[in-house]
């Protein structure tokens, strides 16, 4: 695929289950290229992501093969399966969201999702990612980097500016599950959004309250 002069391209890392700033800045561009052939960096949301819980944020973490190598190009970074985490990840998500209004709703078909065996973090990362999408309703092309490039001109580079830690997120105008017990919680993944609002939560994004 060619990348048209009038198309908005987005430039990011690949991640889990994106944080909802990644889906803001997604439903403004036309193609989203994915970096491939960058070295995998830790404290990021490349192989985590966070979601609402009765005392706060949750983080869910996707273990690593060989430890958190920052020298392994990001293609080959491969997950570490000795532990059940895929369970343990589910079981957090019915634990924290069996209560909001669409969980029920999508359970099932996640939970198939969490079922399937995978290797290689982008692969995971790409199921959740197109599981997702199909969910919002959100049909952007997808390409990927043939190479890093610390500048690559004529995209939006949000590679390394959406990051865990102290976040700014302004509140996208819904109700999250525990929200009267522990106030909004910025930051969390477009899980926390899906399961709160479901089929409205495209315009929610496009909307940018």
């Amino acid at each position: 695929m060619t990348e048209n002069a009038k198309e908005k391209v987005l430039l990011i890392e690949s991640q889990y289950f994106p944080p909802i700033d990644s889906y803001k800045a997604l439903v403004k561009h036309d193609i989203l290229k994915i970096e491939k052939y960058e070295h995998y960096q830790k404290l990021s949301y490349r192989n985590r992501c966070y979601v609402a819980g009765p005392n706060g944020r949750m983080i869910l973490s996707v273990p690593l093969a060989r430890g958190k190598n920052q020298r392994t190009v990001m293609k080959d970074v491969r997950i570490s399966n000795e532990e059940k985490w895929q369970g343990l990840h589910w079981k957090t998500l019915v634990s924290a969201y069996r209560r909001s209004p669409w969980f029920e709703y999508y359970e099932e078909d996640l939970q198939g999702l969490f079922e399937k065996p995978f290797h290689f973090l982008m692969d995971w990362n790409m199921a959740c990612f197109e599981w997702m999408n199909s969910k919002l309703g959100i049909k952007v092309p997808v390409i990927y980097t043939e190479s890093y490039e610390k500048v690559v001109p004529g995209v939006t580079d949000a590679r390394e500016s959406i990051l865990p830690g102290p976040v700014t997120q302004s509140e996208p105008g819904y109700t999250q599950v525990f929200q009267e017990r522990t106030g909004f919680i910025p930051g969390l993944s477009i899980l926390d959004l899906l399961f709160c609002e479901g089929k409205q939560s495209l315009e929610i994004l496009k909307n940018d309250r």
